[in-house]
């Protein structure tokens, strides 16, 4: 065969389409996108929730990235930066009791049984003492405590009042005990509202602070501390 001959014999065999022709890709992705679909590819798939939950985790870890990236000293700063929230939390806690109170009654340190005088409270407080049931005690004989200083003339009988404003106004005519007048209400308080349990000390000391408060002269207007002798 000449030159010639196999140059144009070349030639015939590209006019007759003997190179293969590329597919279109559009419709090559189209196909593998149509393949891909069918449900045996997803039966191992997340379901919605999941995916959900996997969305979630990625944004509080990208969170406390962050947060690690913004706190001096890094992740280790971050650490302690927690372990400080934690405590102060821990902390307020303990002070404060658990949050059980909403709002106060109208009625916030005597109860809606009606009036009692200072020793039908007394009374009720030994007889919880004799039961051990503290709480109870360390509530009445907060009552009995305020209720003496207003049989007294010493605090006006006000409805509504809290064992605090009790203490703090007491303490004005009693001076000397001021500050185991809002011990006393700290007390009654914790019992009452903030989830605490009282012991036989508490009360014992509430029976006490009743009994010197009864005998106590009362600090009058225009009196100095030292003339109440």
């Amino acid at each position: 065969m000449s030159g010639a001959g196999g140059i144009t014999t070349a030639r015939q065999g590209i006019a007759a389409g003997d190179i293969p022709v590329d597919t279109s890709r559009l419709p090559a992705r189209e196909a593998a996108q149509s393949e891909l679909s069918k449900p045996m590819y997803h039966e191992n798939d997340p379901n919605v929730v999941q995916r959900a939950l996997n969305q979630f985790w990625d944004w509080v870890a990208g969170v406390f990235d962050a947060a690690a990236g913004a706190a001096p000293g890094g992740p280790a700063g971050l650490v302690v930066l927690v372990v400080i929230v934690v405590g102060l939390a821990a902390a307020l806690w303990w002070r404060l009791g658990t949050p059980q109170r909403s709002s106060r009654s109208a009625d916030a340190l005597f109860d809606s049984t009606g009036p009692r005088s200072a020793a039908q409270h007394r009374a009720a407080a030994e007889a919880h003492a004799a039961a051990l049931r503290w709480n109870e005690a360390v509530q009445e004989r907060m009552r009995a405590i305020v209720r003496s200083l207003e049989e007294r003339a010493l605090l006006d009988p006000r409805p509504g009042r809290t064992a605090d404003e009790a203490a703090a106004e007491a303490g004005r005519t009693l001076p000397e005990h001021t500050a185991r007048l809002r011990a006393a209400a700290r007390s009654f308080d914790d019992v009452t509202y903030g989830g605490r349990t009282a012991d036989q000390s508490a009360y014992l000391s509430l029976r006490a602070l009743d009994l010197e408060l009864d005998e106590a002269k009362p600090l009058l207007p225009g009196t100095s501390r030292g003339a109440t002798g």
